[in-house]
């Protein structure tokens, strides 16, 4: 790339700063929404919270727009030539080298640019296929990304104590003392009694809070000697609404599950964001660097880490994709790439007979799902377009799919298929073919887990205002943990805007027999008696389901969850087993 001296002052100087600027504005207001999370939690103000996450999603999308449309109105950005494009980038580069953010802000740079150039042009020379800016190590101005301490005069439930002071909430503990001790005792349980302490012992935590619904997580790791242990507190509000330490997650697994992409994203205050994820990665090795940022709220960049991710095992691997195993959707075509442990969901041009409704509809469900808490049972999505797949690797059926279902959702260009718009999501087991293959292992414990798992899922999303819509078995899948998360939303609804309704009783024995219905049915009409007919066919699944699930084919069981939500009240959703809470373990150990 060949660049002239002394371009400072010129246009492309004078675009690279509006970029920045733009990119800075961002951060300012998320940083702003994250560090008023700890208001937000102090005053109990849950109604709040989920307004932020709502709000906060639309934040990098508004500044993105706004500098587009400053560089058209300011600089006729759509007749920049290439020259000027390739030293745009270069002094954009110079912009970063000192500071805090970079990957974002080179993240940023290509979302503005691919909205002004063609996608002939989206290759290094003028976006940032790779990093150009080294993230290792950088500094806070104002914090730090994490905290140590050492036991020293006061021991460890001293260091325990300081831990929790330093976060400087201003509502009281209930009893900070007392959850200290179960906080030592249950790390004593954990590693059956206390070992003896290196000369390198120390605590490191992360300098902010992970804000999450109703809970702030303290999150950090124990080092002593060669040794390392992960730990997350989740601090909660009793009913007198004074603070206290529910738990402590000590398995690296249990605390990867708080960040699993079906949950909600976290509020934290992070100068240096990748800081924290360097942190994150050295307690959770196996979570994927995207998917950390995704969970951190910085959708955008765990989209541009996971593209790389994902480019770079298409160039290591051989096998094609292939339509994705399960009943096929009246809405979306699924494809898979089988050493690779996502799904790829493509909206149909034509939809099955029985869905009333358009492209833009199931979008806004899509979106939808990410604005409220998924409460751990909705997988999230994320949203791609104009993705250029090598054509080679997809097999034949897939492409006849395409052709047949979705003609306009992709073009080909020489050896590119390029998909229009698409979503990606973790690949999970379809519930249905999971049931049928319990049953015909005669699988009875893992058949009943299932099929627990199921109710608990539809419970758990009714009392977040959520109405899966389509309860079918198939929408929802098994996730390597056997947890059951639901994945098919273009039916989802606000139970505030569902009716519950009881099936009224016939005029006669002739009309009830007639298979016509008899009574008067608007749109958002559910008669929850008529989900024992489409999913409890199999008299073993039907005898289970009954055993634990018998009121969800009650409108009773819904009309109450309806009630709890206009009245303003946000349910607790704890992302660990119940047991593992302090409140319990107390009960257990004094029996």
């Amino acid at each position: 790339m060949k660049i002239s001296v002394g371009l400072y002052g010129t246009s492309a100087h004078q675009i690279a700063l509006a970029m920045i600027q733009g990119f800075n504005k961002h951060y300012t207001l998320f940083r702003l929404s994250s560090r008023e999370a700890k208001s937000r939690f102090e005053q109990s103000d849950w109604q709040g919270v989920h307004r932020a996450v709502r709000e906060r999603i639309r934040f990098y999308d508004d500044r993105v727009d706004e500098c587009v449309e400053r560089l058209r109105d300011d600089y006729d950005a759509q007749h920049i030539d290439d020259s000027t494009w390739q030293q745009v980038k270069l002094l954009y580069i110079g912009l970063l080298l000192n500071h805090k953010q970079p990957e974002l802000a080179e993240t940023f740079f290509n979302s503005v640019t691919t909205k002004i150039l063609h996608r002939n042009y989206f290759h290094n020379d003028f976006i940032f296929v790779r990093p150009s800016i080294s993230t290792e190590n950088i500094e806070g101005d104002d914090s730090q990304t994490y905290r140590s301490y050492y036991a020293k005069e006061n021991g460890l439930r001293g260091a325990i104590h300081s831990i929790i002071a330093d976060f400087g909430w201003l509502r009281p503990f209930a009893d900070l003392a007392r959850d200290v001790d179960r906080v030592y005792d249950a790390v004593s349980r954990h590693l059956n009694g206390m070992p003896r302490r290196e000369v390198n012992f120390q605590i490191q935590v992360l300098g902010s809070p992970f804000y999450r619904n109703k809970a702030a997580y303290i999150i950090g790791k124990a080092i002593n000697g060669a040794n390392e242990y992960p730990f997350a507190i989740p601090v909660l509000h009793d009913e007198e609404d004074k603070l206290y330490l529910d738990t402590i997650l000590l398995d690296g697994w249990r605390i990867g599950l708080l960040f699993s992409l079906s949950r909600a994203y976290f509020m934290v205050d992070m100068e240096v964001p990748s800081g924290y994820v360097q942190f994150l990665r050295s307690i959770l090795p196996n979570k994927p660097r995207s998917e950390l940022y995704i969970m951190l709220g910085l959708g955008k960049q765990g989209k541009t880490m996971f593209f790389r991710d994902f480019i770079y095992h298409l160039h290591h691997s051989e096998d094609q994709f292939i339509m994705a195993p399960g009943i096929r959707g009246l809405v979306m075509l699924v494809f898979t790439l089988p050493s690779y442990p996502y799904v790829f969901k493509i909206i149909k041009d034509v939809f099955g007979a029985s869905k009333n409704m358009d492209r833009a509809t199931v979008k806004r469900k899509f979106m939808m799902v990410k604005q409220v808490d998924r409460v751990g049972r909705m997988a999230d999505t994320l949203e791609f377009s104009n993705v250029l797949f090598p054509r080679k690797r997809f097999d034949d059926e897939v492409m006849a799919e395409l052709e047949k279902l979705a003609p306009s959702c992709y073009e080909i260009d020489g050896d590119q298929l390029i998909i229009k718009h698409l979503y990606i999501e973790r690949r999970m087991e379809p519930l249905n073919i999971h049931l049928d293959r319990m049953e015909r292992g005669n699988n009875i414990e893992g058949l009943e887990h299932a099929i627990r798992e199921y109710g608990s899922a539809i419970r758990e999303m009714a009392q977040a205002n959520i109405f899966p819509g389509d309860m079918l078995w198939k929408n929802f899948g098994v996730t390597r943990f056997g947890r059951v998360v639901f994945y098919d939303y273009d039916e989802i609804e606000y139970m505030t805007d569902c009716n519950f309704r009881k099936i009224p009783p016939a005029p006669d024995f002739e009309t009830e027999m007639s298979g016509e219905v008899w009574y008067p049915v608007a749109r958002n009409d559910i008669f929850p008696e008529e989900f024992a007919t489409f999913l409890l066919a199999s008299p073993q699944v039907r005898k289970i389901f009954l055993k634990y699930h018998k009121d969800l084919l009650d409108p009773k069981f819904w009309q109450d969850a309806q009630q709890k939500i206009r009245d303003g009240h946000v349910e607790d959703f704890f992302p660990y087993p119940q047991e593992l809470r302090f409140v319990n373990t107390s009960q257990q150990l004094n029996e």
